[in-house]
């Protein structure tokens, strides 16, 4: 993929902060590839969630449906799905203190008013409370025909983000 990959945003988190909006897709790639490297929330067991954004600001409807596969190194696999959610669980139980979570997310139909826009998501992280290695890979459909402009990341509860890199990708056509 050397040259394939062109960078459109960034942030890089280190110091806590409550949320992560990466923006800038529209229709000059009609995929996109998003990479986060070393996040970790502020509070061990709290979440990060996704939300994709519309002229900049979340999308919070009812609109998210989803299905992953867990992947555990202490146990059998888990398979999850959730229908009609206001966000999309990116990172669940969160990680062991002291551990961060790395990933990348294909974008498909982003900028495409006329269709859903979906994702497809593999990340792995050590399981909160434990040394145990958790991988996931799923995807996500966003139920809405409309045009999404970015992608934006969240803590759930009391906890922020602590720290992480969060970049935005064009994939050349």
């Amino acid at each position: 993929m050397a040259g394939s990959l062109i960078k459109i945003d960034e942030e890089i988190v280190t110091s806590a902060v409550a949320s992560v909006t990466l923006t800038g897709i529209d229709s000059t790639y009609d995929v996109y590839m998003v990479k986060y490297n070393n996040v970790t929330p502020t509070t061990n067991g709290h979440r990060v969630d996704f939300r994709v954004t519309v002229a900049g600001t979340p999308d919070t409807t009812a609109n998210y449906d989803n299905a992953y596969k867990g992947l555990r190194s202490d146990s059998t696999f888990i398979d999850g799905y959730g229908t009609n959610g206001t966000s999309y669980i990116l990172i669940d139980q969160q990680v062991a203190t002291g551990k961060s979570n790395n990933g990348i997310m294909y974008l498909f139909n982003f900028n495409n008013a006329s269709e859903y826009s979906y994702l497809t998501n593999e990340n792995v992280m050590f399981w909160s409370g434990s040394n145990n290695l958790l991988g996931q890979q799923g995807g996500l459909v966003h139920t809405v025909a409309q045009s999404c402009d970015g992608v934006h990341f969240f803590a759930t509860s009391t906890s922020n983000i602590e720290s992480g890199t969060f970049t935005l990708y064009g994939l050349k056509k």
